[in-house]
């Protein structure tokens, strides 16, 4: 259903493109799926608090959302099969490479040739990006379809939380930067029209409202993805900027830059922590 893509990748990934030239085909498998399917090497045990590396001191209310965020799980029963939403984990990120460089390359028409190089640019964005969390952070949906046992990548959906989880360009009009903000949702082509994008919706703003005191969410939507939008406005989204029409001329799509006000949750969390303690 969704393909809503705003990877954006800053001038300097290409200086570190030599880094990652062996590690776009690499693959980590956990459970014995077809060889034949990427999006099939999914780890489905419980996940380790301490695997998620950020490089930098946590301070404890950081290392509490991040312990939230390595436990969150969105669950729903589709009609064609069952949806599993959770965070990324380490192990999943060349799948999720994969599966990103995919849609981006489909809405953007671009060639074939491209996509390896598109894949070592969405990687080097989701590696440091990573490193950001809690204050942001990607999840997957992981699907089941009826009558099989085996589980496999559907889709991904980025989310920021608060100022310093903020990609220091992003796409335009700029949402506000200590605002919640939802972007990079992307559901496999064979997937699409099951719900699989409104639920993945659904997860982020339900983990919203546990790791951000805003209420406030935002997201783009290009003028052109009717089907997007159309979802995003049922779920009570509304254009509040639109791009000029000069942006053509910078050889990118127009977009909407949309917004909705969640409700707060029924009880207060503890994860709940005033944005400005953490920016």
């Amino acid at each position: 259903m969704a393909r809503t893509l705003s990877v954006s990748i800053s001038p300097h990934y290409h200086r570190h493109l030599h880094h990652h030239l062996s590690a776009a085909n690499h693959r980590h498998p956990f459970l014995k799926f077809p060889q034949n399917n990427h999006y099939n090497n999914l780890s489905l045990s419980a996940s380790n608090s301490s695997s998620i590396q950020t490089g930098r001191f946590l301070t404890n209310e950081e290392l509490e959302k991040l312990e939230f965020l390595e436990n969150y799980s969105y669950h729903q029963e589709l009609e064609s099969g069952l949806l599993w939403v959770r965070l990324m984990r380490d192990e999943e990120m060349d799948m999720t490479v994969s599966l990103l460089s995919d849609s981006f390359a489909e809405s953007m028409m671009m060639a074939t040739g491209y996509v390896k190089l598109l894949e070592l640019l969405v990687k080097n964005y989701l590696t440091e990006r990573r490193e950001m969390m809690p204050h942001n952070a990607t999840l997957l949906g992981v699907y089941r379809e009826n009558g099989e046992e085996d589980f496999e990548l559907a889709g991904t959906v980025e989310l920021t939380f608060d100022k310093k989880g903020a990609n220091a360009k992003p796409p335009t009009p700029i949402p506000p930067k200590n605002s919640p903000y939802i972007c990079n949702m992307a559901v496999r082509k064979q997937l699409r029209r099951r719900g699989i994008g409104w639920h993945l919706l659904k997860a982020s703003e339900e983990l919203i409202t546990q790791m951000s005191s805003s209420r406030e969410v935002y997201l783009h939507c290009r003028i052109i993805d009717d089907g997007p939008f159309n979802m995003y406005t049922r779920a009570g989204y509304n254009v509040v900027k639109t791009d000029s029409i000069l942006t053509l001329f910078a050889l990118q799509r127009r977009r909407h830059l949309m917004r909705k006000d969640l409700p707060a949750p029924d009880n207060a969390s503890a994860l709940d922590i005033p944005n400005e303690q953490l920016s």
